[in-house]
């Protein structure tokens, strides 16, 4: 997970991440929300699927990002380890 939480330090692509809540993205439905070169949006894209919190899929000729919902259930335990040893002094 320690990918994951490099890749949630970067406000940029917490953002990219809070668009993909709603629903699936295309690379450039992505990049037109922010006013970044494409290939700045391509990088975060591409730190976001290293670390497993960004899946890709292809149709096409077309890049369709979604979130792994898996991911964020395992950052979610992790945590919760974390707070129970922190409750217990550990």
């Amino acid at each position: 997970m320690k990918n994951a939480w490099e890749a949630l330090s970067d406000g940029t692509r917490r953002e990219i991440l809070s668009l993909l809540r709603s629903r699936p993205h295309t690379a450039g439905e992505i990049s037109d929300q922010f006013s970044l070169s494409a290939s700045t949006v391509s990088h975060h894209l591409g730190v976001l699927r290293e670390s497993g919190l960004v899946l890709r899929t292809r149709r096409a000729q077309t890049l369709i990002y979604s979130l792994d919902e898996g991911a964020f259930k395992r950052l979610l335990t992790e945590i919760n380890g974390f707070l129970q040893e922190t409750r217990r002094g550990i």
